[in-house]
């Protein structure tokens, strides 16, 4: 993300958001688990698995980003560039200044970037704040102690806090103070509204962004037709909110910002939207945060690999799972069932090429480790049993490995490579 320009540095985010952040009803807001990392992973991936004839390309496993140093080592060079206090003062300045007929899809990404990090656009949906981002207007009020709003004014604004500090004396003398990211002013409404107390800054250099009450009421009110609900027995199951990721429109659709768990791991095997291409690895990278275990989406996994029209998304989602995050697999015993019943199935379903993919997946994956085993005496049982040799032609594997034994808590696991 952009880093704060250097002026809005100075303020520290409030722990507890003005009251009237929270304008947007939770019916109509979400968070957006929208990824901007690419699907070409999944399209590489499975780009290797059209034809079962012949050579699979090896070039469809790529490295994870998630997993890869080289890429961390370019994301670091991204952040040093973009953590110019400099640059970011220059980007986001220069964009905050524009008038809104000026502002370009470009300036407005910049703001959303920036903005989406504030409470005061924490509970809204990534449409509204793209919205308010193409209206707001920035105003800076340079000496502390000046009046922004009197008691019993008029409003006409919505106000948000990009630096600085505001305090609000209310007629019975009590007072709040406001900071970076707090908003205050209107509410969503073409009401007549009056200010219930005196606004004025506590510092210099105070800076905001305002939005007009036409622009806030017509942009919170009119979220519904962005959003499409599925309802399943009379509840609300999931919420899906209309995008277009550019103003010619030929970018545009739905994506997922909040389900149930079942109807989110439903949607693996769902067609996905232009505008929500990797569902699927947000997914896998998520989970963790709202279900107990990862075996809820294995078991519907190998549920549904049984339906054939299924089959060929289910082995998309299970090699995107192997390739990104292995140590899902590997350090979790039942996981490794899952996926030896998996390959199992892949097997019997005669898909090569996948089995293929699965298996140069697991071996790219797997990282090396040292296992010791102690036998009470030479005539013991090992609980494990090998396959291959040079008389084979092929290197020393585990076959099995007896299940509660010695060896399997020691960590020897099917598969494994002597």
């Amino acid at each position: 993300y952009l880093q704060l320009p250097a002026d809005l540095t100075k303020m520290h985010l409030t722990d507890n958001p003005h009251p009237q952040v929270t304008h947007v009803p939770s019916s109509q807001s979400g968070c957006s688990i929208a990824s901007d990392s690419g699907s070409s992973s999944l399209s590489d991936i499975y780009q290797a698995t059209e034809s079962e004839m012949g050579d699979v390309d090896l070039t469809g496993l790529p490295e994870a980003p998630v997993d890869s140093e080289d890429e961390e080592e370019e994301e670091d060079e991204d952040i040093d560039r973009t953590s110019d206090p400099l640059l970011g003062r220059d980007v986001v300045r220069e964009c905050l200044e524009k008038e809104p007929a000026d502002k370009t899809d470009d300036d407005i990404e910049q703001l959303l970037e920036f903005m989406h990090q504030l409470p005061a656009f924490a509970n809204m949906t990534m449409s509204v704040r793209r919205e308010l981002c193409s209206v707001m207007i920035f105003e800076v009020v340079e000496q502390a102690g000046a009046i922004i709003l009197e008691d019993s004014q008029e409003l006409d604004s919505w106000y948000v806090i990009l630096n600085g500090t505001v305090e609000i004396t209310y007629p019975d003398g009590k007072t709040e103070s406001l900071c970076m990211g707090n908003s205050f002013g209107i509410t969503p409404s073409l009401d007549k509204q009056y200010m219930n107390g005196v606004v004025r800054t506590k510092v210099d250099d105070c800076q905001f962004v305002c939005i007009a009450q036409q622009d806030y009421w017509r942009i919170l009110n009119h979220v519904e037709k962005n959003t499409h609900k599925v309802e399943e027995e009379g509840e609300i199951v999931m919420v899906k909110e209309h995008r277009e990721l550019d103003r010619s429109g030929t970018r545009k659709g739905h994506i997922v910002i909040k389900a149930t768990p079942e109807r989110l791991i439903m949607h693996l095997i769902e067609e996905h939207s232009i505008v929500d291409p990797t569902y699927i690895e947000d997914f896998l990278l998520t989970y963790r945060t709202f279900l107990t275990s990862p075996l809820e989406v294995g078991n519907k996994l190998l549920e549904w690999f049984t339906v054939d029209s299924l089959r060929d998304k289910v082995t998309r989602v299970v090699l995107l799972w192997v390739n990104n995050h292995f140590n899902d697999f590997e350090g979790d015993p039942a996981m490794t069932r899952f996926l030896e019943e998996f390959e199992k199935n892949l097997e019997d379903t005669k898909m090569k090429g996948h089995l293929r993919l699965l298996n140069i997946a697991c071996a790219a994956k797997a990282k090396w480790r040292q296992i010791t085993l102690q036998k009470p005496s030479r005539d013991s049982p090992l609980f494990f049993s090998l396959l291959g040799g040079s008389d084979k032609g092929f290197g020393i594997f585990v076959e099995t490995v007896e299940m509660g034994s010695k060896a399997a808590e020691a960590g020897l696991k099917r598969g494994d490579q002597v």
